[in-house]
């Protein structure tokens, strides 16, 4: 009976990544539809978010021109191309699909299609990665975060965020598969783009056992709170977030040790 239920909750897991990226490759789709002539709002937004990221890093070390930096996960627009160094790489199961979807940044940096689990470079090849609200849309958050120790090199820089939420949200999102994954076609946005909902604990026990030492953390559950306060509710989901809270940004910077 417990191989059987494994064997369940391995397919539906299956499921999840396989539909999260369809739906987000749809989505940046319509996304560069409703962009088209006018980037320049969503240019200086995520100019603004990694100028405020280096600055964090370069407290801890300075980033330079010769500064080797990977962004995995770097999506439709990750931090690596508005970043500024020379010598960044983003990586992205749906790189391909970007490079010609949003033009006026994604040459700003090099790309290759694959995905964290595996990343494509030797040991210790880089001073600096980034992984910016993306793990729990993959199918192995741990793997990817053990990758990273692989491939960043001692002394270098890790930037992590994801969204944190209230343990409630796991056990929906597991029966939001497991009903998709039988064929009932109901769908709720929220849970069909996400592979987990990680929890703090969760999200935190994802640095146990590397070889990382984090040297900054920080969970914005007071920021979020204020910020739903501030806001009306749109609908059913946002009343449910204020008693069970969704989406809280957590962020830790990591040096690899030797």
């Amino acid at each position: 009976m417990r191989d059987s239920r494994r064997g369940w909750q391995s397919r539906v897991h299956e499921f999840r990544v396989e539909r999260a990226l369809i739906r987000q490759r749809l989505h940046q789709e319509q996304k560069a539809a409703a962009l088209k002539g006018s980037e320049e709002e969503l240019i200086a937004s995520r100019t603004w978010k990694a100028t405020q990221v280096r600055r964090l890093l370069e407290s801890l070390k300075p980033i330079t021109e010769d500064t080797c930096v990977l962004e995995v996960g770097s999506g439709a627009h990750g931090l690596i191309f508005f970043l500024g160094a020379s010598k960044r790489i983003g990586i992205d199961p749906l790189a391909s699909s970007y490079v010609s979807l949003f033009p006026a940044w994604q040459g700003e940096a090099d790309t290759a299609t694959a995905i964290g689990e595996a990343l494509p470079f030797p040991d210790h090849s880089f001073e600096v990665v980034i992984s910016d609200n993306v793990v729990d849309h993959a199918k192995d958050p741990a793997l990817i975060l053990a990758e990273i120790a692989r491939v960043l090199e001692p002394g270098g820089l890790f930037y992590f965020t994801v969204n944190v939420h209230h343990p409630i949200y796991a056990w929906v999102s597991m029966l939001h598969a497991g009903w998709q994954a039988l064929g009932i076609p109901y769908e709720l946005g929220p849970f069909a783009d996400h592979t987990v909902h990680l929890t703090l604990n969760q999200a935190r026990h994802l640095f146990e056992g590397l070889p990382l030492r984090i040297v900054h953390e920080q969970a914005y559950f007071d920021e979020s709170k204020a910020a739903m306060s501030r806001t009306q509710p749109r609908h059913w989901g946002d009343r449910i977030k204020r008693l069970f809270f969704k989406n809280v940004p957590f962020e830790v910077v990591a040096t690899r040790e030797p």
